[in-house]
This record gives C-alpha cells, structure tokens and sequence, in this order.
C-alpha cells in the first residue's frame, strides 16, 4: 500500500475518464440490465454539464462529474465519528452508515490513507449489493486496474474499493469527502 500511496505522489488528483464494465454506463456494472432487481430508479432525466455545475461546488464538480479526487488528509468527513448515514452530494441517495465508533458492527473505519474508509455499503448484506446504492466499475486509468465506485442513481463518481480492508468482508471503500452529504442520527 506504501508503494502505491508514493506512485501517487506528485500525479495531479484527476483521473482520467472511465469506460463502465459491461456495456453503458448506469446499467448496474458488469453484465447487468437496467431491470436487475438491485437498481434503483433514477430521478427523472440526468441533468446537463451546465445543470450539475450550477448545483455542485467547483471541487464537487470536478470530483463527481469529471472523476477528480479530493487531496488525501483534506476531507471534511475523515475524521467524523457522529451516528448518521452519508448520502451523495449529488443526488441525495443513501450510500454508507456510521452507526456508532463503539458499535461491533462499525462500517467506517481510520485506514490511514488520508479519504473516509468504509468496509461496506448501506444496503448491502455480506456480498450481495443489489440493493446497495453503488455500482463496480473498472478503472484503468492510472496504468493499473482498479475499481471504481459511483452512485448507482447518478453515476456520480465517489471513489475506489481496494480488497485490503478489515474482516469479515475485507473491502476499503476509499471515498471522497466531497462526494457525500453527512446526515446526523437523530436522538
């Protein structure tokens, strides 16, 4: 993870634009139909370049829309340890839960490598994310294969999946403060 984290040193944080696995992008990743039964409806019709640059701040913009990444250590949610669920900033979908940082079921986590870590998506149940709000995409873009994770109802770019988390799952869902919208548990 050392070697990685210092190729990406120096390197712009923008990403080069990625093609879906399986066919176009939104249709639920490699192989699926826009009818699965773990997709979710999409909001009327996508909005324009010029619609999501009016809704978004700059740095949304670009990370979401255009694929960028935030600068490691720079989010707002890195540290947060509040009860609540992070949603995309773009479409408001529900994406990940933090239940409680003394909770045996905590799905964020400090992975040390500067974005918000989660070991699960909220929806999922072990491996079966059909009714989780994320889609898998490849991403070569760097000269290595990665997989990417975007908002299954918007396709907003949120960030990576690595397969170095902790059990029982074993992911790191690295993702982008930028790209989510915290909202607090209520009491």
């Amino acid at each position: 993870m050392a070697r990685l984290l210092r190729a990406f040193r120096g390197l712009p944080f923008r990403g080069a634009p990625l093609r879906a696995v399986g066919g176009p992008a939104g249709r639920g990743g490699a192989g699926a139909s826009p009818d699965d039964a773990g997709s979710l409806p999409k909001h009327g019709p996508s909005l324009t370049k010029s619609e999501w640059q009016k809704k978004l701040t700059p740095e949304q913009f670009y990370v979401t829309r255009e694929k960028g990444t935030e600068a490691p250590f720079s989010g707002v949610y890195l540290n947060n340890k509040e009860s609540g669920m992070y949603h995309c900033v773009c479409c408001d979908s529900p994406l990940f839960r933090l239940v409680n940082v003394f909770h045996s079921s905590e799905k964020k986590y400090c992975s040390g490598t500067g974005w918000p870590a989660f070991s699960e998506v909220h929806g999922a149940s072990g491996s079966d994310e059909r009714d989780a709000g994320i889609l898998r995409r490849e991403d070569t873009s760097l000269g290595l294969t990665r997989t990417e994770v975007v908002c299954k109802q918007c396709e907003a770019h949120l960030g990576h999946v690595f397969p170095d988390g902790p059990g029982p799952s074993g992911q790191r869902f690295c993702i982008n403060s930028v790209a989510l919208k915290f909202k607090p548990r209520k009491h």
